[in-house]
């Protein structure tokens, strides 16, 4: 299922996005060269003869023509920490509050489908502090509490600065438990200081946590700088500074700059043996969900 931020409007509800997401990629799972991934985190697993047939998943054999049975653990797998990045930068391109949106949509498949699988998964919002923080747990009630607030961020209005890495100092002194953390931002701050900001996750990785980063964008203005031929005023979310000139005249430097950005921020994570998934707004939710598989399955 090849679903974009442009169609989400279709569905009703967050929930019933989160779930039409999941189940959609299982089954394109399912279908692909790469079922081995469905076998381990689809709660489900190739079915052998002689086993009792009470537990086959007969939609998924109508769907797949493969037999698979449902997995029930008693024992949580995983713990998941997912941290959404609710910063005024996060809001942009207005109208629509893309990144966010997209950020929101990306996180509540991901709670969902680690809630399918018995795995505990916690939310925590921040900006230049934390917002909300939810405990880690496993059950369909939590996964609705989670949902209720992630739906609430869709209306919000940005309002505050971002300190990335003064909020992740805190989760990794709060997190006891080893944990994959999952965070979704754009990595800007006020200080737009990478030094700190892996400072911080080094603070996570040497308390033995796993780290995913999805590097949230609007590739087409943030990287490549598009915009019509006229000149524009363009405003700082994080610091209300604003400059008018014509994207021409700086395209060429500014698109140096942010691939040398982009560059650093893939170096000094290859260092620290962090995961970071470029995550453009235009993108398939799929390619998140995909990370997130090889990311699960590398922990293993």
């Amino acid at each position: 299922m090849d679903i974009r931020l442009a169609d989400i409007k279709q569905f009703e509800n967050l929930e019933l996005l989160a779930k039409q997401l999941v189940e959609g990629f299982i089954t394109g799972l399912h279908k692909s060269p790469y079922h081995g991934f469905s076998v381990e985190f689809a709660e489900h697993k190739l079915y052998n003869f002689g086993e009792s047939t009470r537990h086959v998943d007969w939609k998924v054999y109508a769907r797949t023509d493969r037999l698979y049975t449902k997995q029930f653990e008693e024992e949580t797998n995983l713990r998941a920490q997912i941290l959404l990045d609710v910063s005024n930068s996060m809001h942009y391109p207005k109208p629509g509050n893309q990144k966010l949106q997209f950020s929101v949509v990306c996180a509540a498949a991901l709670a969902y489908l680690l809630t399918s699988q018995r795995d505990a998964v916690g939310l925590t919002t921040f900006s230049d502090k934390i917002i909300y923080q939810s405990p880690l747990k496993t059950t369909k009630s939590h996964l609705s509490q989670l949902l209720t607030h992630l739906n609430s961020q869709l209306d919000s209005e940005g309002d505050t600065n971002t300190d990335v890495s003064g909020v992740l100092h805190q989760i990794a002194q709060k997190i006891h438990k080893r944990s994959l953390v999952i965070l979704f931002s754009d990595m800007f701050q006020k200080a737009n200081d990478l030094d700190e900001i892996f400072k911080a996750l080094q603070h996570l990785k040497h308390n033995k946590h796993e780290i995913l980063i999805f590097h949230v964008s609007d590739h087409t203005t943030e990287l490549e700088f598009e915009f019509d031929d006229r000149p524009h005023r363009f405003i700082d979310l994080e610091t209300k500074q604003s400059v008018k000139l014509n994207p021409r005249d700086v395209k060429e430097a500014y698109k140096e700059r942010m691939a040398a950005l982009y560059q650093e921020l893939k170096i000094r994570c290859g260092t620290y043996k962090i995961d970071m998934i470029e995550a453009n707004v235009a993108d398939s939710f799929d390619k998140i969900l995909g990370a997130y598989l090889i990311k699960r399955k590398r922990m293993r």
